[in-house]
């Protein structure tokens, strides 16, 4: 059968005992919650605080942005799922959740980079501690025009990259076989439910992958090498304090979702085991974004006073 004639796609059950069900069901519920409400509090906290107003904090209202975006394409159609009798999902719903959720993958993946790249010129760039001794300076050259055009390249090459991806996969026969052992309509579980040859599906895959993930992994890698270096030999002791505080929370970040998102796309598709890639999906679409928010805040001191500074002004504490 064509894949065009295919309305829906069957979602594999998480679990099948009621008792358990239950179980996940709040178990996704709290993350799912504890991810919106503390990705909220971070773009509202540096919204309204003056003293986050910097590139830093815009890009990381950006990421707070993509990671409700993220646990929102995907939390929400597991709850369900895990409650329903039927356990499927329509063939224009799958289409769309996968778009999204590539789109969300590849835009973190150069935001992430671009993030680096400011922590980079903050602190190793000729005009060195900018940042932390001369803020004026430092943001007529990281102006608000240079950040959203930043942003933006950084979105607009997540829904390139997903474009791709999305229209060769959908391309594809899917013959009879219309049971995704998954989650959510990704890139793996569909190429294995073709009948046809993937083999462009998995060069574009690593190729883009290449481009996507390991280059602006790499070239984090290098900046943080520069920024440590340039940390160390500091000879104040509160801005070599502030600087790893405010690089530390992204380096976590950075090493946490890349490490799950290169392992599960850049890599043969004969290797996948979809049993077991499955957890390893969980971690950068459900685990990561409820993460985002708390490394942020416990780790980053001036993230912390913007919340004491909110809550004591509207006389909440």
């Amino acid at each position: 059968m064509n894949q065009t004639f295919i309305t829906e796609f069957s979602i594999l059950a998480i679990a099948d005992h009621p008792d358990i069900k239950i179980i996940l069901f709040c178990f996704i519920l709290m993350i799912y919650l504890l991810a919106l409400a503390g990705n909220v509090t971070i773009l509202l906290i540096s919204h309204l605080d003056t003293h986050l107003q910097m590139p830093m904090y815009f890009f990381l209202q950006n990421l707070s942005f993509l990671d409700i975006c993220y646990t929102s394409n995907t939390m929400p159609k597991m709850m369900q799922l895990l409650l329903a009798e039927k356990r499927s999902i329509s063939f224009s719903n799958c289409v769309t959740q996968m778009y999204t959720f590539i789109t969300l993958v590849g835009t973190e993946c150069v935001l992430l980079a671009v993030m680096s790249y400011d922590r980079f010129l903050a602190v190793c760039s000729p005009l060195r501690f900018l940042a932390i001794c001369h803020p004026l300076r430092y943001l007529v050259i990281m102006s608000r025009k240079v950040c959203i055009n930043l942003a933006c390249a950084s979105w607009l090459s997540g829904m390139v990259n997903s474009v791709v991806h999305t229209v060769f996969t959908f391309r594809l026969d899917f013959c009879a076989n219309k049971k995704i052992n998954y989650f959510f309509c990704d890139i793996p579980p569909l190429l294995s439910l073709s009948c046809e040859n993937t083999s462009v599906n998995e060069a574009l895959l690593l190729s883009i992958g290449v481009f996507i993930g390991w280059t602006p992994f790499l070239g984090i890698i290098v900046s943080y090498i520069y920024i440590i270096v340039t940390i160390l030999n500091m000879k104040c002791n509160e801005g070599r304090q502030k600087a790893f505080s405010t690089c530390a929370s992204h380096l976590t970040v950075v090493l946490l979702y890349y490490g799950s998102a290169i392992f599960n796309y850049v890599r043969p598709i004969s290797s996948y085991s979809l049993g077991k890639d499955r957890l390893i999906s969980v971690l950068y679409s459900v685990v990561t974004p409820m993460l985002n928010p708390i490394i942020y805040t416990l780790k980053n001191q001036d993230v912390k006073n913007a919340i004491s500074r909110q809550l004591t002004s509207r006389k909440i504490i």
